[in-house]
């Protein structure tokens, strides 16, 4: 009865198919509950009439639910990961298809955006983990990346998706219905990839838990653990990801927008240089991880930090579009190769608690994210001139950079 009801949906087992359904849950959870709103902004400002302040503010909300995302992974515990990443999916879903419905208070916005956070920073993180621990050692590098590459192919996507249904004249509420829609999938996907349990561990009833209160111990014990004697090249290295974090969101969230108020000239100017963002993001990821190997993840990733801060400092360079159209190729060069490498050199330091420590520069990479369209904003003024804001996020990749410099002296980074 039992292995009938579970031949329905067959388990997958394959390793490439594996990483497949993982860049589709990237691209879902990323691409779509959090990069999405970046290339319908446009339309969404127009329809609702939103200043860039409030647009600041969604983004934002989106991304402190990101980092409240990153937290509750931290303490998910091992044995309830997939069933984690599944309610993170859904959540992910349904905030996705929410936005559709008509006329809704400018409050419902914020908590639907938050709630996406949330479930970016939960199918981020333990998507991540879940699908990442199915592959063997001799294939881990190279299906990893095909993993990774499902954030580019989440923006691409929403760049496509976004072009295609406003030259058929909808607008956002119908972008964000398809997009829900082309994720359900991904549902069955994972669930053919669930943990298998033995019947000896389906017997055992009687296996006790921790108590959430015993659960803040352990956690609090173990980030006693890992960080004694790493200290000062954790903090170095979470500091660093902050500001990388702050450096990047600016064109990450505005970009669009720029494009559209600046190339006037030119029809879809803002879903064309996101696509761009997109498609670099998905084909960058297997560059920088061969050039990784070559030199080393410290060393490529300092020259990742000084070509995002040059793509910063592109627009205001060049004022034209061709300053609007170098921030998109090096956005989409750098971004995503940045985290992979952080991510690698952050759990390499104390691979005993690789998690946890990914954990904290998940939540380091969110607040830096959360910060940067605040200021981006104030700074942005009434003209919505964005200058201001990608010179401050420029400068913050290069004082990341010293970080870097100071976390590669340490005895205990990976070189």
């Amino acid at each position: 009865m039992n292995s009938a009801r579970r031949s329905i949906v067959p388990i997958i087992t394959n390793q490439t198919a594996i990483a497949w359904i993982g860049l589709y849950c990237l691209a879902v959870a990323m691409g779509y509950g959090r990069f999405l709103f970046t290339a319908t902004l446009p339309d969404i400002m127009t329809q609702l009439t939103l200043s860039t302040t409030i647009a600041g503010w969604l983004a934002s909300v989106n991304y402190s639910g990101y980092f409240i995302g990153a937290l509750i992974s931290m303490f998910v515990p091992q044995r309830l990961t997939y069933r984690a990443l599944m309610v993170g999916i859904i959540l992910s879903i349904v905030t996705t298809i929410a936005l559709v419905a008509p006329n809704m208070p400018l409050s419902l916005w914020y908590i639907i955006r938050l709630l996406a956070g949330i479930a970016s920073g939960i199918g981020m993180i333990l998507g991540s983990s879940f699908i990442i621990q199915h592959f063997s050692g001799a294939q881990r590098s190279l299906l990893s990346t095909v993993h990774y590459a499902g954030i580019g192919t989440g923006i691409s996507a929403s760049a496509i998706l976004t072009w295609w249904l406003l030259t058929l004249g909808y607008h956002f509420e119908v972008i964000w219905l398809v997009a829900g829609i082309s994720s359900l999938p991904l549902i069955v996907l994972l669930y053919a990839i669930r943990p298998i349990k033995s019947d000896a561990t389906q017997s055992n009833s009687t296996v006790k838990y921790p108590s959430i209160k015993q659960t803040y111990i352990n956690f609090k014990r173990s980030l006693f653990e890992a960080m004694i004697g790493h200290t000062r090249a954790i903090a170095l290295l979470a500091v660093s990801y902050l500001l990388a974090g702050f450096g990047y969101i600016t064109s990450a969230t505005f970009l669009p927008v720029m494009a559209t108020g600046q190339l006037t000239d030119q029809n879809y100017a803002g879903l064309l240089i996101w696509l761009i963002v997109g498609i670099f993001a998905m084909l960058s990821n297997p560059l920088w991880g061969a050039l990784a190997k070559r030199i080393g993840e410290i060393k490529t990733l300092m020259g990742l930090t000084i070509l995002q801060a040059i793509g910063m400092f592109a627009p205001w360079l060049f004022d034209s579009a061709l300053g609007l159209y170098a921030n998109a190729v090096i956005l989409g060069l750098t971004f995503v190769g940045m985290v992979s490498m952080t991510l690698n050199l952050i759990k390499s330091i104390n691979p005993a608690y690789s998690n946890l420590l990914m954990g904290l520069a998940t939540l380091a990479y969110a607040v830096g994210q959360f910060i940067g369209p605040l200021i981006t904003v104030a700074l942005a003024g009434s003209n919505d001139n964005f200058n201001a804001g990608l010179i401050v996020a420029g400068i913050g990749l290069l004082i990341s950079l010293v970080l870097l410099l100071l976390f590669r002296r340490q005895p205990q980074s990976a070189n």
